[in-house]
Formats: C-alpha cells, structure tokens, sequence
C-alpha cells in the first residue's frame, strides 16, 4: 500500500471504547469523521452540486421547453458525441437512447436484438432479469442460462444455436464485475444475421467507472443514475454495425415489436438528437454535465482510475479490520464501483447501517434481497476517495461505540 493511502487509512484502524454502550439510536459520530459528502446510495446515486447548479441555471431556457427543438436537441447531442469520446468508440458504432431505462432495454433486445435465442449469464438479481425476459417471450427459444453462486460470476459457453450472448458488466447486487470479453470461440460479429452471435453487455452500474473495450461488445446499455449521477428512466446504449444491422433486419422482417419499445424507432430519432417519447430534461441535462465533467477530468481511464483508489480504500481497510472482510472473495472480480463488505456475526449490520443514516451518511444497506450481514457502498466516479476513507473511520467508530 502507498503512503498516501496509508495516510488515508491511519485514522480508521482504532476503535473507540466508552465505558457504557450507547444505543443505536442516541450515537451521534463526530462531526471531524464524517465524509464531506454522506451520499453512498447505489443508485440513485451521488450528484455533484455543480450539476444541481448547472440545471438550476438552465432555468426557463431549458427547463419546459420542447424536446424537438434546437436547446434539447443540442444537448442530447452532446449526450451521444460525449459517449462516444468518453468511450472511444470504433468508427461504425452508434449511441442510441430512449425512455424506460434497463429494465425496458432488456423487453426492448427481446424484441429488437435476440433473434431466435440467447445465453445468458446469472450471477444476482439485475443479471438474472434479462434471461427471465427472454425466457419469457413467446417468440424466442427457452434461453440457455449459466450460473453461478451470488459472490462469483460464471463464464460464457460458445453455443452454435445462441445468437445473443448477454453479459453483465457489473452485478449490482453483490459487488461482482467481470472483465468484458467476447466469449471464447465466438468471433466477431460481422453483421445482424441469425448466424452471427451479438454480444449485450448490461453495464448499468459500470458505466464510466470499470474500463471496457468497444470491441468485444456489440451493444453496452446502461441508464444515467449510477456512474453518470443523474436521474433514471433514460436508456443508453452503444451499438456496434453488427447489432444496428440486426436491428434493421429485424424490423424490415414484420415481427411485432410494441412501439415504445422498438429500437429501430428509438435508432431512427436518435440519429436527429431525440428520443420517441417525450424524456425527462433534467435528467437530459444532469447526465451532460457528469459527462462533461469526466472528459475534462480525462475520460474513462481517469474515472476508472478514481474507482480503483476509491475501491483499494475500501477493501484495504476490510481486510485490515477485525469484524469486516470483503464479501466478494477473489480480487480480480471484487468491483470497483460497488462494494459489499460483511460482518461478523457479533456486528449487526443493520445497527450500523442505522447509525449512518442517523448522522446523515446515507444508503449503505445491503441489496435487500441478497439477506447478508453486510453494508452495499458505492464508489460511483462522483464519489470522493477522500470521503470513502472517512466512511471507514465512521464505521470503525460506530462498531467501537456499540460495543463498548
């Protein structure tokens, strides 16, 4: 560990002892521990006050106004222009987007880019939703599913009847990310036909915080509340030439596709900077200043490098503390933008997650459905390193002060 971490991390490796426990709900923590910002929700997530500063400024020349004319236009194409740098995507790739978020992409693939079958990997809640969609639809062929247990991701198999590969980038629920590869012995798409396996890789939470390369997906789709702290109810999604073929195929062919969720509709307006239905202009307007921000703090190497600090903060002081550890087990697929950290059991969690909340640092309750005696914490881009540390500090007193 460098010295400046160590730095970082000196003033979180004691815990206090008082004579008498407090109970949860009388511990006030010190004001000198605290983060400068509490927020650690994982969506919706931490805005920058200079976003909330932005919109306000916008004011009537934004806000009200028509989304088809030039002030709205020009923002969504900034939108689309500042993914594609912050991404780098290769020349023929596409920024598409369109009201509902990821869970209306998942209906919208079913339809629009799952031609007869897909494989889906399943490893937590978000990333077993997909495959329950396409399992679903009355048109498509029962998926194949691979799974593994919550705290692991498992590995795609090349399937010669699959055409859709679904990957997830970054398991919310469990703190699980997988590094994005084609799978082994599945070559590139070259165009949109049943024969060519598209790649759809759901990168909700990992968006602009883990580093991805353009070239081995062919759609990467995520909405705007986690790394690009702005509102939900917005898809985005990146498109190679293969799954923009597919999708043009696929609605030349006359399946029934529900208008709200066509993607040809939702490509066709995105290439005039719009979307089908009318999108919400402030989240529209929050998302651009979050991105203009990380290309001016130098694109997605810089914010991903800002998780990784924040990230070796946070599993570092785990690993050194005698009532926490790192729930995810191997490193290599510990995320970096959302952390789970268990307990022991003399520690209630849930106390202590209380206390938090109490003080004004917010949202590090588990993923309620996973049921583990543990805290969620999110290290999202907009996230100071500096507070992550002082939220260890908080933790350490807190645990100290219940114990007595």
């Amino acid at each position: 560990m460098g010295g400046t971490m160590a730095v970082m991390l000196a003033h979180v490796t004691e815990h206090p002892r008082t004579a008498n426990a407090p109970e949860a709900g009388e511990l006030d923590i010190p004001d000198h521990l605290k983060p400068s910002d509490g927020r650690f929700g994982c969506g919706p997530s931490k805005v920058r006050p200079e976003q909330v500063t932005a919109l306000a400024a916008a004011g009537a020349r934004f806000l009200g106004t028509s989304h088809r004319q030039p002030a709205v236009k020009g923002v969504v194409g900034r939108i689309r222009s500042g993914l594609d740098d912050l991404f780098s995507l290769p020349d023929g790739y596409e920024v598409v987007l369109g009201n509902g978020g990821t869970t209306a992409f998942w209906d919208a693939a079913s339809f629009c880019l799952v031609d007869h079958r897909s494989e889906h990997l399943s490893f937590g809640e978000f990333s077993s939703k997909f495959a329950k969609v396409t399992e679903a639809a009355p048109h498509l062929e029962d998926p194949v599913v691979e799974e593994s247990p919550v705290g692991t991701h498992p590995h795609a198999v090349a399937d010669t009847s699959v055409d859709a590969y679904a990957l997830t980038h970054n398991e919310t629920s469990t703190g699980v990310a997988m590094e994005i590869v084609r799978p082994q012995g599945v070559p590139a798409a070259t165009d949109g036909s049943p024969q060519s396996a598209l790649v759809l890789v759901d990168g909700t939470s990992a968006a602009a915080g883990l580093r991805v390369d353009p070239h081995q997906f062919d759609a990467y789709y995520f909405a705007p509340q986690k790394g690009f702290a702005s509102d939900g109810g917005l898809y985005l999604a990146l498109l190679s030439p293969a799954a923009v073929d597919r999708i043009e195929r696929i609605s030349a062919s006359k399946r029934w596709v529900p208008a709200f969720l066509d993607l040809k509709a939702a490509l066709d307006n995105s290439r005039q900077d719009q979307t089908l239905n009318t999108p919400a202009l402030a989240t529209l307007l929050l998302m651009v200043e979050q991105l203009d921000w990380m290309l001016d703090q130098g694109g997605l190497e810089a914010t991903a490098t800002r998780c990784d600090r924040s990230a070796e903060i946070l599993y570092t002081w785990a690993e050194q503390s005698g009532f926490a550890t790192p729930f995810v087990e191997k490193p290599s697929e510990r995320s970096h933008v959302v952390g789970t950290i268990d307990f022991v059991d003399a520690v209630d969690a849930s106390q202590v997650a209380k206390v938090l909340r109490r003080n004004g640092i917010l949202d590090t309750e588990p993923y309620r459905k996973l049921g583990r005696n543990q805290l969620r914490i999110a290290m999202f881009p907009a996230i100071e390193p500096d507070d992550v540390a002082a939220l260890c500090g908080c933790i350490n007193y807190v645990v100290g002060a219940l114990a007595g």
